[in-house]
């Protein structure tokens, strides 16, 4: 462990064990620090920010940003002038340096794009210790001692299952854990790779920590239930994706062990952990979470946001401020029981995963993904509810192991139709679909794919 990332994690405990007002001073504080670096350094915020005062520590005052606007800007948003989209663009196009050092200095990232503009990244080496630190203070904040114990005398052996075919923030920490640790302790698996080969894979490594997006631990958990998956980590993580709780116990039963997850993105991979209360918890010492209506105005704790901008407090080489990330979030109004003072929320899906209809009077319709979570729990191992048309939808579904598929279609379609109707919009047609889920470019599956 570095000294950097040692001091880094000093310091969260430190303020944590502090309590709520040393967490919010810290975040005002780095606020008010990133903006003045960012103006001085970034000829895009420089402009954006002239009219502000010299010191910003409340995040209001900031004008809101997004991927699209700041990808139009690339050359200007970056704070060194060195980095240009040209030379970023020429690097993540080489698929041999996954895990290598963009110039020399940074760590180049891409995002899928599958709900609007692709997205490129860049962060410095400060970006990368906090979010060292912050996930050692997740992972032992996840593991009791006797966990701890098993997976060393299991060689710390860990396979990352994730989208593997560019520079995705997970294949790039896997392809840098395999350089640290070597082959026998880490193994990387593609998420878009065959089922059977990936657990055929995994049955010869048998991990003691599993690591892969959400909606992959779902098919695995349905092969470790089935018998043909036959592993036992002392640790499962959930990256990226978010399930209904549902999902989240059927896992752990089928691995016979609590699972984990977090909340983050590419644009800031340290925003959250869940605790055994069912919350996830915002490392808000470094990162600014804020839910907002519409228009961006604030959401009240205890009310579902259209979604939430975001501010990450780390990374200088290209700053992420007041940033539209498009997740629809709930706070928690009063202290979580966990005792955890950081601020609890829940993931409650995508501003994008959202369904547009019109009814037969011309009133539109808007459903978001989280309304049809009760298919979830009607033996699918995954479901995917494609919009097709303005007055169609296509349902693809993988069912559960021993599952009688015709009879998952039918109480799928009865729930859809169910929900339909409830919003008026009867004259909608429900088809099955003969295919599975399909993954995206970035190896998840989106529950909702709206029409383009």
């Amino acid at each position: 462990m570095s000294e950097s990332i040692l001091r880094l994690l000093r310091d969260a405990r430190r303020t944590r064990k502090q309590g709520q007002p040393a967490i919010a001073r810290r975040q005002r504080a780095r606020l008010a620090e990133m903006v003045a670096h960012a103006r001085a350094h970034s000829p895009y915020y420089r402009e954006l920010y002239k009219d502000l005062p010299d010191r910003v520590e409340d995040p209001s005052m900031l004008p809101v940003t997004c991927k699209k606007q700041l990808m139009a800007h690339f050359d200007d948003w970056v704070t060194d002038r060195e980095v240009t989209i040209e030379k970023a663009r020429a690097f993540i196009s080489n698929p041999e340096l996954i895990g290598e050092r963009f110039l020399g200095k940074y760590t180049a990232l891409i995002t899928s794009g599958t709900t609007g503009t692709p997205g490129v990244f860049v962060l410095d080496d400060r970006s990368v210790a906090v979010t060292s630190a912050l996930v050692l203070n997740t992972v032992n904040a996840w593991l009791r001692g006797s966990d701890i114990f098993r997976i060393i005398a299991r060689g710390g052996r860990i396979t990352l299952v994730c989208a593997t075919g560019g520079h995705y923030a997970e294949a790039v920490a896997g392809a840098r854990l395999r350089k640290l640790r070597g082959d026998k302790a880490v193994q990387v698996l593609p998420a878009q790779a065959p089922l059977p080969e990936t657990v055929a894979q995994l049955n010869r490594f048998r991990p003691a920590i599993l690591a892969t997006y959400a909606s992959i631990g779902a098919l695995l958990a349905g092969e470790q239930a089935a018998g043909r998956l036959r592993i036992n980590p002392s640790l499962v993580m959930l990256l990226a994706e978010g399930l209904p709780a549902g999902g989240y116990d059927r896992i752990a039963r089928a691995f016979n062990i609590d699972v984990h997850h977090s909340y983050a993105a590419t644009e800031c991979p340290f925003i959250s952990y869940n605790c055994d209360r069912g919350w996830l918890h915002v490392n808000s010492d470094w990162v600014l979470l804020e839910p907002v209506d519409a228009e961006y105005h604030p959401t009240p704790p205890g009310k579902r946001s259209h979604t939430v901008l975001i501010s990450n407090l780390a990374n200088r080489a290209q700053p992420i401020l007041r940033y539209d990330l498009g997740d629809r979030i709930l706070q928690r109004p009063s202290p979580c029981p966990c005792g955890n003072p950081l601020p609890a929320i829940r993931v409650e899906g995508r501003a994008a995963d959202l369904l547009t209809f019109s009814t037969d009077s011309g009133e539109q319709v808007l459903i978001p993904a989280l309304m049809f979570e009760v298919v979830d729990a009607m033996g699918v191992e995954l479901f995917q509810i494609v919009q097709n048309s303005p007055t169609s939808l296509r349902v693809r579904l993988r069912p559960a192991a021993g599952a009688a598929p015709d009879q998952v279609w039918r109480a799928a379609h009865t729930e859809i139709a169910r929900v339909l109707s409830e919003q008026g919009l009867t004259h909608v047609a429900i088809e099955r679909a003969e295919e599975p889920p399909e993954q995206s470019p970035g190896g998840k599956y989106r529950p909702v794919i709206p029409l383009r």
